[in-house]
Order: C-alpha cells, then sequence, then structure tokens
C-alpha cells in the first residue's frame, strides 16, 4: 500500500510534540508492514523557535525505512504554517491513501483538497486542534474571529474525510459533534518501547544527587505549569520532599518568561532545575530516572508523555481534565487532581513520594497498559485496517 501521512512538522522538530513523534511511530511502524510510506511536511526545523524554517534541509529524504517530503513554509501565523508545494507533492505521488495529523493545520486542508481532486480515501487524525482547546476562547477578539474562521475549513476536512481515527472516547465526542458519528474509529496512541531505552545517566550529566519528580512539555499557560510551581511551593520544605528536586523539560511556547518569574519569587532557584529544548535522548534518560511524572495540564486530548512514563514503569500525576482519564486512570496507574488546585497536587505529591510500593504498583500498571494496548505497534496495526476498508469502500462507489 502506498501510504501519505502528512502533518505540520516532522524531525528535526521534534520539539513541536505529540504530532511529530505520532506520526514518527506510525511511519516506522507502517513501513515495517511493508507498506511504501511517504510523510509530506514543511521545513520546520525548531532551531530556535517554532517559527523557524530551514531551506538547507533536504527537500526529500530517506530515513529509516520511509521517506519525508519537505515543502518550504512561505509565511506562518501562528502554528499554521502555509507551504503550497505540499499539494503539489502529495498530487504527483498519487498514494492510495492519505492520513493527516493535526486538524488545524495548512497540510491538513491540502490534503483534504487532493483527496477530493484525486479521490483519495482521507483518513483523519487531531493531536491538539479541536474544538475544546482554552486559546480557541480566551484568545483576543481578533484570534477568537479568526479560530471561528477556521472552524469553517476544520468542518470541510471532516466532511471530507472517509475515517475518522480518534484516540480516545473523549476525542471521538468531540469529532461526533462535528460530523457523521460512523465514520470514527477509535484507534489508541501509541509508543515505542524499543526506542525507549535510556543510554545515559540523567542525573549524572545534570548534577543531580537526590531524587526528582518530572515534567516533560511545552513552556505554555494550557500545560498548568503554574499550578505545579504554587503546588510545589507548598511541598518545597515537606519532609518527604526536602532533598527532593523538580526538573521541567521543555521549550517555550509564551509561558516560559513568567515561569522563570514565579520560580523566583517564589525562592524556588535552588529546588527546581529547567532544562530548555532538551535533547530527545535527554528526555528518555529523565523518565527511567524520575520518581514519578506530573501532567498539570488544563486542556489535553490524548497526551504522548504519560506513555512515556509508563514505558519506564513511572507513574503519572494528572489531571481530572478533558482527555487525561483515558490515559492516566485514577488509584490504577497513578492520581487524578483536580486542574487549578495546588494544594491537591501537593497531598498527591507527598503521597506519591513517600510511597514507594504505591509507585511501584502504579508503575507496573501503567506498562502493562502501553504493552497490551497503547503501543505503536497495535495503533499501525489498526491503522492498515481502517486504510483498507476505506480503500474498499472507496472501490465500491
Amino acid at each position: 500500500m502506498k501510504i501519505a501521512l502528512v502533518c505540520p512538522a516532522f524531525l528535526p522538530a521534534s520539539q513541536l510534540g505529540g504530532i511529530v513523534f505520532l506520526t514518527v511511530e506510525l511511519a516506522r511502524e507502517l513501513s515495517n508492514l511493508g507498506h511504501h510510506v511517504t510523510v509530506y511536511t514543511t521545513d520546520l526545523d525548531f532551531a530556535d523557535n517554532s517559527k523557524y524554517f530551514n531551506k538547507k534541509l533536504p527537500r526529500i529524504e530517506k530515513f529509516e525505512s520511509y521517506e519525508i517530503n519537505r515543502s518550504h513554509v512561505y509565511s506562518s501565523f501562528k502554528l499554521f504554517f502555509i507551504n503550497p508545494g505540499i499539494y503539489f507533492q502529495i498530487k504527483k505521488n498519487k498514494p492510495d491513501i492519505i492520513h493527516t495529523i493535526g486538524l488545524r493545520s495548512f497540510q491538513s486542508l491540502m490534503a483534504s483538497l487532493v483527496s477530493k481532486k484525486n479521490k483519495i480515501p482521507l483518513i483523519v487524525s487531531d493531536q491538539g486542534g479541536l474544538t475544546t482547546h482554552p486559546f480557541l476562547t480566551e484568545s483576543s477578539f481578533f484570534m477568537r474571529i479568526l479560530y471561528k474562521f477556521q472552524n469553517i475549513f476544520v468542518k470541510s476536512i471532516i466532511k471530507q474525510a472517509t475515517t475518522i481515527s480518534a484516540a480516545n472516547e473523549y476525542e471521538k465526542e468531540i469529532f461526533a459533534s462535528l460530523g457523521d458519528f460512523s465514520k470514527i474509529e477509535i484507534i489508541r496512541n501509541g509508543v515505542n518501547l524499543n526506542n525507549l531505552v535510556s543510554n545515559q545517566n540523567f542525573k549524572e550529566k545534570y548534577n543531580i544527587a537526590g531524587k526528582y519528580i518530572l515534567y516533560v512539555g511545552r513552556f505554555s499557560k494550557s500545560k498548568g505549569i503554574e499550578n505545579l510551581l504554587n503546588g510545589f511551593n507548598l511541598v518545597k520544605n515537606d519532609i518527604e520532599l526536602k532533598n527532593t528536586k523538580l526538573v521541567l523539560m521543555g521549550v517555550d511556547f509564551g509561558f516560559q518568561e513568567e515561569m522563570y518569574e514565579m520560580i523566583k519569587k517564589l525562592d524556588l532557584d535552588k529546588k527546581i532545575l529547567v532544562i530548555k529544548k532538551p535533547p530527545r535522548e535527554d528526555v528518555i534518560s529523565a523518565y527511567g530516572e524520575s520518581e514519578f511524572l506530573i501532567l498539570p495540564s488544563e486542556w489535553e486530548l490524548s497526551p504522548l508523555v504519560p506513555l512515556e512514563s509508563f514505558a519506564f514503569k513511572r507513574p503519572v500525576i494528572g489531571t481530572k481534565t478533558h482527555g487525561i482519564p483515558y490515559t492516566v486512570k485514577h488509584e490504577e496507574n497513578g492520581l487524578l487532581v483536580e486542574p487549578k488546585n495546588p494544594k491537591e497536587l501537593a497531598s498527591a505529591m507527598i503521597r506519591l513520594t513517600k510511597n514507594s510500593k504505591e509507585r511501584e504498583s502504579f508503575g507496573n500498571a501503567g506498562y502493562k497498559f502501553v504493552n497490551e494496548i497503547c503501543n505503536s505497534k497495535a495503533m499501525a496495526a489498526n491503522s492498515v485496517k481502517i486504510y483498507h476498508d476505506a480503500i474498499g469502500n472507496n472501490r465500491h462507489k
């Protein structure tokens, strides 16, 4: 099968997060199954920021057992990257199936147009752009108007889709409110257990003497970092966490300056280690040596970070919001607290820190969840099934 995977960014722009890693794992596993896979994307590099487009990146590149086709971004607004060349690349190569990831993107719009023009089945996934994200209602008046216009093409992409791949029941409900319920299939996001192997000593590299709690993600308002810092401030002198650090790993998405100001104001400089734009190998090693992961987000659809933590048998403290409870199961593989509640988060941190047996139990349950359900092999195999169904249905029309 000739498969086109379409996304707004790909390697080396790993700092963009979930969309990139989801596409990497899908491309790898689909090509390992013997399919001809091409990733169509932009030349976002992210060397310094989310608007660094590198013309020196290869336009066509062989990577592992699949191919990457990049086209240059001529203009961008927020995370809307305009690269018209992607339309002609996909159209020229005539794939059997198009799978686009990331609905609020120019790339998904182009994929839907090629699908319509050439009558190629279209599979749609999202990793952050659906209708419940806080920025859709909390932005400026001008931005809210733009998002309303953007909703028009989001709905047109969903209408064009042959099948919608939702990562959990929460996503399925949102998609159902936007289009045909019968189009939706749940395919869990997955991580590759074989690749999540630590090859270095994280504590040694960053000179950490004792224990640490980990946060991995973008430094943005919606990620709940403010709540995390306020919660950690409540327990910084607690006997259970007195010698425990908080490690924050990520890239700035508008909250970094405010984050540093909070750390200074709360006198947490010596208790917190901030690692900006961390190399992927450092993130992987950080999971393995941490006590547990904290996901304090005010909003998430289907986060990959908890799955990566589970791969190292590390439990997760998450929030009871949106799509998180479909990954982090309360009292099973972690703990769930109310968002924007630093006292409850502080209590959860103390509880997991002092209870090693509970950490082990939750961590093992998380590993089982990833090993049996949320792994990249299962994700790819289930995706292939809907590709075959979509192609078969298309031929019968």
